[in-house]
């Protein structure tokens, strides 16, 4: 038995004992996405700082969601629970545990946030950690699967961040040589 299944096994075992913490992680596996579209909907709505940070949020989303399309077309790892019998406690999908939609899709939201704002980035960082490890509770995922889809996520997040931010320079110095060759 490999390190990634004695993790697993060693926080999967505890689902199923604690009806509360249970309940919790439940909440947190399903509805969590809820919070994070909320928070830019909210962002959106501030000012032009926090909707430009919400448009890359969303470009990184929808980056990490082609990147876990193309991992399921080309790599397949069962879950958990098609390899052994384990505590699972909502129902899932027979797709392949790696990547991890909901962990890529917290993380790349959550990095946008905290790239741009730091407070909330990490309250919403801390909720994207608990929605990964949710995702190991309900026994749908690997540890391994959750820290590389938190990464593939922050990663995606940090590439969208500073490539807007070089084409932004790039635009204030087109549109600084244009208007330089009006004024002559």
């Amino acid at each position: 038995m490999g390190m990634d299944d004695k993790v697993f096994r060693m926080i999967n075992q505890l689902a199923g004992r604690y009806s509360v913490l249970d309940m919790l992680m439940i909440l947190i596996s399903k509805k969590a996405r809820y919070v994070f579209m909320f928070v830019l909907i909210f962002m959106w709505f501030r000012n032009d700082a926090q909707k430009k940070m919400t448009l890359n949020a969303v470009i990184s989303a929808a980056f990490t969601l082609f990147i876990h399309t193309l991992m399921k077309c080309f790599y397949f790892k069962p879950r958990p629970f098609m390899k052994r019998r384990v505590g699972i406690l909502i129902p899932s999908k027979m797709d392949s545990s790696f990547l991890s939609k909901h962990t890529l899709l917290t993380f790349a939201v959550s990095t946008s946030i905290f790239l741009h704002e730091r407070v909330i980035g990490s309250v919403m960082w801390g909720l994207a950690l608990l929605t990964g490890f949710s995702r190991i509770w309900v026994g749908h995922h690997y540890p391994s699967d959750i820290i590389r889809s938190a990464f593939i996520g922050s990663l995606t997040s940090i590439i969208i961040d500073k490539v807007t931010a070089s084409l932004k320079i790039r635009n204030r110095k087109i549109n600084a040589i244009s208007f330089s060759s009006i004024d002559k």
